[in-house]
């Protein structure tokens, strides 16, 4: 029997002690608090701007930290994560495929930029220095850090983000068994549900009447 390829990373287990539906239950509600703690930051600076506007002069640039519209679609994306993150909580207790969806696309738009800022790491380590210069010059540790050797720099913060990749690949396949879990049980049981409530009653042959001769029974008659 042919099975697919990637029905070797299929597993029912995550963290070498949970099920992967406890897995992603949690997880939601991770990702449920961090959003619900980013959106009630955003709207307190909403309602007090002062409380969080930073000057030029403290950022040592000419822009400023955050504006009311860039604010406006921080809150939008925190709303919408808040709502992404509970569409999968809810369809991983109540064991509806569907929902988790939404989360695991996020999922993977995540570690699709991650993986696209290694490669520019990778590809122009300048932009690393570049980085560090435009730091406010009371960012913590920017000279300790821009007196480090630019190759070592680069390698340890591949490092770092290589160590996020794994740990961001296997929370998807995490929720991804959990989808196939949820999806394979739902779909076992309607089997079952079809075996078990549908009977095939079926009529012998019989004779016609009319013309003496022996007909073929009629097609089965099925009761639920």
């Amino acid at each position: 029997m042919l099975s697919s390829p990637w029905a070797r990373f299929y597993s029912n287990s995550c963290c070498l002690c949970c099920h992967v539906r406890t897995g992603t239950i949690i997880l939601g509600v991770w990702y449920l608090i961090i959003n619900s703690v980013v959106l009630l930051i955003l709207l307190s600076a909403l309602t007090d701007p002062d409380q969080y506007h930073l000057t030029s002069a403290e950022l040592g640039g000419e822009f400023e930290f955050m504006d009311d519209a860039n604010m406006c679609i921080a809150t939008a994306i925190s709303l919408l994560m808040i709502l992404i993150c509970a569409m999968a909580t809810y369809g991983a207790y109540k064991q509806h495929a569907a929902w988790i969806i939404p989360f695991f696309c996020y999922q993977i738009f995540d570690f699709a930029l991650n993986t696209l800022v290694a490669i520019s790491v990778l590809v122009y380590p300048s932009t690393i220095q570049d980085y560090l210069r435009q730091l406010p010059a009371n960012f913590p540790y920017k000279e300790e850090i821009m007196s480090v050797n630019p190759t070592c720099l680069v390698v340890i913060i591949l490092l770092f983000i290589s160590i996020i990749l794994a740990f961001k690949g296997y929370l998807i396949s995490c929720v991804w068994n959990c989808y196939r879990y949820i999806n394979g049980r739902n779909n076992s049981d309607v089997l079952v549900y079809i075996t078990t409530n549908d009977t095939a009653v079926l009529l012998p042959p019989y004779d016609d009447p009319v013309n003496g001769a022996a007909k073929d029974p009629p097609p089965p008659y099925v009761s639920a």
